[in-house]
């Protein structure tokens, strides 16, 4: 939540679409860049175990339906995970860690 609270104090919307494990949910980001489309990223680690990202959909900026139903599949392999969506044009996000 202070991620969310860090984006909305810069004016970036941002929101918890999804609640997962309090204490072991994983997390995804959802970034609308709006007309251009949104890319998703998954929480990991790297191999020195510092938190990283994966961007799912081969990294690639989907329309949000191909974004939301990759998220929907993810939810219905893991119901522990988080959803963060993140509205900035240039899909910037607060997470600390590496995308990978």
């Amino acid at each position: 939540m202070a991620h969310v609270r860090r984006c909305n104090d810069a004016a970036v919307p941002a929101y918890v679409t999804r609640k997962g494990a309090q204490q072991s949910g994983t997390v995804l980001l959802k970034l609308n860049r709006f007309d251009l489309g949104c890319r998703v990223l998954t929480q990991s680690r790297d191999l020195d175990g510092r938190l990283a990202w994966l961007p799912a959909l081969g990294g690639s900026t989907v329309p949000e339906v191909d974004a939301d139903a990759y998220i929907r599949r993810a939810i219905e392999r893991d119901p522990d995970i988080w959803v963060v969506e993140i509205e900035h044009l240039d899909g910037w996000h607060p997470f600390d860690g590496a995308e990978l």
